[in-house]
């Protein structure tokens, strides 16, 4: 049995013009004996920017007065969303969301002190929906691949391009090579890569796409994800294996709700999964978690090790962020039950 120790909210909006509406979707790193977080901050028409502060567990120490990174291109014209930060050979790597107001692309900035980024432009295809869906389409994918293509064109435009969210980069190479995440809906799939410039190769895509139905680590499973999965936090490494914090989607009458849960990775093979959480880790249960920008969402997508306590951080209804904790042996034990 894991039991969850939730701390409370950790972050709510403020005054502040770049985060008077919500403050959500935070990633951490643990460096000189802080944890850094970054997170999305969202003002009024819904644009997004993201916040920093500096946090010890459950306690702000600092927090910035403006956004550390905005909106500059067209490409991210109604916000930068969504970060996920991990070191890896004395650089800081920053993905984040893209959003042009249609598509949903993953971007990577980059920094070598934390404090000054520079952006490298987009790293996933700008390929229609329509395309890509022929390009993956084969018969040991779920058929909810082709039903997501189907919906994003229908919902949004027939010319919507793959978004390209959920991208997760391991904080260390695997056999010398780079080991990503990437989410095509609605499952997560892997990707090797000798040097991140690849990610700006459309062909480099369009071959992982061809290859799509072996590069999936996990689908939709169980009843609390029968909508969709998605990489969360920074894989955070342990002897027996990775932890993968991820959000699951249940598709509901009274519409999506997210929820946190847990999958443990293969060290050496982490497209292998070992175990994972048939029950959610967390999920939306207090009024504010509940009632919100977006009602229903659980995003865990920061975390940090405390001793023998991982921390993790997740926004709540698209508007405040809050912290829970759980002793990191009690989940490991429960992942490894489950293999």
């Amino acid at each position: 049995m894991i039991n969850v120790d939730f701390k409370g909210i950790l972050l709510e909006k403020t005054d502040l013009p770049f985060e008077n509406v919500g403050v959500l979707n935070p990633t951490c790193i643990q460096k000189d004996g802080l944890t850094h977080m970054f997170y999305r901050a969202v003002t009024g028409n819904n644009l997004s920017s993201i916040g920093y502060c500096q946090i010890d567990k459950d306690k702000v120490l600092s927090r910035a007065t403006e956004s550390v990174l905005v909106p500059e291109f067209d490409y991210e014209k109604h916000g930068v969303e969504d970060p996920r930060i991990v070191e890896l050979e004395g650089t800081y790597y920053l993905f984040y969301t893209a959003y042009d107001g249609v598509n949903a692309l993953t971007a990577l900035a980059t920094s070598i002190d934390l404090k000054h980024f520079e952006k490298q432009g987009l790293i996933t295809p700008s390929i229609k929906y329509s395309e890509a869906r022929e390009i993956f389409a084969s018969p040991n994918l779920s058929p909810r691949y082709e039903w997501y293509a189907k919906h994003y064109e229908e919902s949004i435009s027939p010319i919507v391009m793959l978004w390209g969210k959920d991208l997760v980069l391991f904080p260390e190479k695997i056999n010398n090579q780079y080991f990503l995440l990437t989410r095509v809906m609605p499952g997560i799939q892997y990707m090797l890569l000798d040097n991140l410039d690849q990610l700006k190769d459309e062909n480099f895509w369009r071959t992982h796409l061809k290859d799509l139905d072996k590069r999936v680590v996990m689908d939709p499973k169980f009843w609390y994800e029968t909508r969709k999965i998605g990489a969360s936090c920074v894989p955070i490494k342990t002897d027996k294996g990775w932890i993968q914090i991820y959000h699951g989607v249940e598709d509901s009458p009274a519409g999506n709700i997210y929820r946190a849960s847990v999958a443990l990775l293969d060290l050496n093979n982490p497209q292998k999964v070992i175990g994972r959480l048939a029950e959610p880790l967390i999920s939306p249960e207090q009024e504010w978690e509940k009632v919100g920008i977006a009602s229903n969402v659980i995003f865990p997508s920061g975390a940090a090790i405390h001793g023998d306590e991982l921390y993790i951080y997740y926004g709540a209804a698209d508007s405040r962020i809050a912290v829970a904790s759980v002793k990191t042996d009690e989940l490991l034990n429960e992942l490894l039950k489950s293999a």
